[in-house]
């Protein structure tokens, strides 16, 4: 059918990739470095940001050649934090179905945290149904995490469902424009027909809230029960080359593009 099925694998984790380079002297690395470390471009195109005022160092403007400690200042670019901790690391892993995402289960169920280096400790971004398959972002970076989770920040998930029967135009517009569901209206979201074949199709959903089995409860509610659901987008990461039980490490441009993808810090969070 339209989703094609993988065989789950674990993934050797041979060396864990960092997003971030060794330890800087104790008096700090200048901030134009940090910012180039963090894939702003070049040393110069890095000066140019710091000139334009759109640089700050724990919310004051940046001056260059200023040092900075990447784990305890706050550089910030545009209002969206610029992250190089050499103890933080992000992986992006492929969560096959029969697994649940929670730290540990009381039913003796595999864990996420079974299928990524035990050290250093990290724990789900969210969450996936033990039936659901697709793209979850494990990290130890508390501040990414409530950033991508929190309601406010709308940050984008995409899915691609098979289902029982082939959606009509009005199916799909219901969907668009948001459905009544038992705890509320849905928020618009997007969707279109992917695939059909017979009476079984494709269906992508792109939806920015974040409730209990959404997806699946949305497509049920317009008379179209799942029978696969594949996560295949957070935000602006992507992996087709992926496969089910297998991690990587986010690089840091995707690391930034995801914070970036949150929007400028918020004071009410």
């Amino acid at each position: 059918m339209a989703i094609p099925m993988a065989t789950p694998v674990r993934c050797s984790p041979t060396r864990t990739l960092r997003t971030s380079d060794p330890a800087e002297p104790s008096d700090g690395v200048r901030v134009q470095k940090l910012l180039a470390r963090a894939g702003f471009g070049s040393r110069r195109a890095s000066e140019a940001l710091i000139a334009a005022g759109r640089v700050t160092v724990n919310g004051e403007p940046a001056q260059l050649g200023r040092r900075v400690d990447p784990a305890t200042d706050r550089v910030e670019v545009d209002g969206i934090p610029v992250v190089v901790r050499d103890d933080f690391v992000y992986y992006l892993l492929n969560k096959p179905r029969k697994v649940v995402t929670t730290v540990r289960d009381p039913e003796g169920r595999s864990t996420v945290l079974d299928l990524v280096p035990h050290e250093p400790r990290v724990f789900p971004v969210g969450r996936l149904d033990y039936d659901t398959e697709g793209l979850l972002i494990l990290t130890n970076d508390g501040d990414l995490a409530h950033r991508l989770t929190h309601p406010s920040r709308g940050v984008e998930k995409e899915y691609l469902a098979e289902v029982d029967g082939v959606p009509t135009r009005g199916a799909l517009r219901a969907l668009r424009e948001g459905i009544d569901l038992d705890d509320g209206r849905t928020a618009p979201a997007r969707a279109r027909l992917a695939e059909t074949q017979g009476d079984v199709a494709a269906v992508e959903l792109v939806i920015h809230e974040g409730r209990n089995r959404q997806v699946r409860r949305m497509l049920e509610a317009v008379g179209h029960p799942v029978r696969r659901l594949v996560r295949t987008r957070i935000g602006p990461v992507a992996d087709r080359g992926l496969t089910p039980g297998t991690w990587r490490s986010l690089t840091r441009d995707e690391v930034r593009r995801l914070y970036e993808a949150t929007g400028p810090a918020a004071g009410a969070d």
